[in-house]
């Protein structure tokens, strides 16, 4: 990307110039101009003060009286106006400079989401078409003083390394604008919830674009994003207008934590509305340690409830086979059962391995 600027300050200057040399040379007070034109005097000053523009329709009346062609004096509030936004956004970039360092540029390009490019004006202004603002100073309203809350409603200002975390926030609400849904309907949400768990129970090839399906029959949309560096998000929830959007990272690419995951932001979308947003496992200002283990109750119960798990330790000790059997009877997949009790220290980390499947999804 070329920051050179076509024309320079010094030779490109505002047309108003032009007109306060053309009223000296022909002996004409800016009062009689502006009435000669049908315009009132401040506006002629202000245009000869390079403070306002020259528009189409004076530039046929300055022809009118001047006898200079409109196309002139159009020609050359353009020229000027051009330089003064190149000016403007060059201004933006140098003041981005350090902005665009802070983030994972480098791994953003390696997952496809920005080009690759080493040049800093590049990355900048890339930048500011993957966030769709016009500059650092838009981001910061945006994802620090929430300027815009019906979109997002909470701040990253004091969340550790807040570029990252937007950055991985925003790729989702590109991968959200793909999906075309219908409105939501939290009864068929509920109802497919108990096809997703029969999904999760044989965890088979294909899983992510069957839950997504069943989710876009409910008007949720639900989407796969890997981790930044230095963002290590297991998954959010938020509404983008009456939609609920679930971003999932599958961080540590295992299926009993991925499936945990998917329940915990269901549930926020079920139990918390529209105005809560989740932001799995990452401190931020808005969040909300109450609403946060609501969520982590919704997906126990679905993913392998405590009752369940009462009932499954009392028939200790348990050989894999054992495991594997009390999956099948409360329909879930080994690997959570496995994970849940590797966590609590029940069994060991040599017990089940092979249930722990891995999750490879594309970007």
């Amino acid at each position: 990307m070329s920051t050179t600027n076509e024309y320079s300050p010094e030779t490109v200057t505002h047309p108003g110039l032009t007109l306060k040399e053309k009223l000296e040379e022909i002996g004409m007070s800016k009062k009689e101009f502006a009435l000669r034109t049908e315009k009132p005097e401040q506006t002629i000053i202000k245009i000869i003060n390079g403070n306002s523009s020259i528009t189409p329709d004076m530039s046929i009346q300055f022809e009118n009286v001047l006898k200079i062609p409109a196309k002139f004096w159009l020609r050359k509030q353009y020229r000027y106006d051009e330089i003064v936004s190149r000016n403007k956004r060059q201004s933006a970039i140098e003041e981005a400079k350090e902005w665009a360092r802070c983030f994972p540029y480098a791994e953003m390009a390696n997952f496809g989401w920005v080009p690759s490019t080493r040049k800093i004006e590049e990355k900048i202004d890339t930048l500011f078409q993957f966030f769709g603002l016009s500059g650092k100073t838009a981001w910061e309203d945006y994802y620090y003083k929430q300027k815009l809350k019906v979109c997002f409603r909470i701040s990253l200002k004091q969340t550790t390394e807040s570029y990252a975390v937007s950055a991985w926030l925003r790729r989702g609400e590109i991968l959200a604008e793909e999906l075309k849904v219908p409105s939501y309907n939290v009864n068929k949400f509920k109802h497919n919830l108990e096809s997703i768990k029969d999904l999760m129970a044989h965890h088979s090839k294909g899983f992510f674009i069957q839950l997504q399906n069943l989710c876009k029959q409910a008007g949720v949309k639900v989407v796969y994003t890997p981790c930044l560096p230095k963002a290590p998000i297991h998954g959010s929830t938020r509404w983008i207008g009456d939609t609920p959007l679930i971003q999932l990272s599958a961080r540590y690419k295992q299926n009993d934590r991925f499936w945990f995951t998917f329940y915990h932001e269901a549930g926020h979308i079920l139990l918390h509305g529209k105005k809560y947003v989740s932001i799995e496992n990452i401190k931020f200002d808005d969040i909300d340690l109450k609403k946060e283990e609501e969520a982590n109750g919704f997906a126990i119960d679905w993913t392998f409830s405590e009752r369940q798990e009462r009932e499954l330790r009392s028939a200790a000790p348990l050989k894999e086979k054992d495991i594997v059997a009390f999956a099948e009877k409360f329909n879930t997949h080994p690997a959570i059962i496995i994970g849940r009790f590797q966590h609590k220290k029940i069994i060991p980390y040599s017990v089940g391995r092979k249930f722990i499947e891995p999750i490879c999804l594309s970007n």
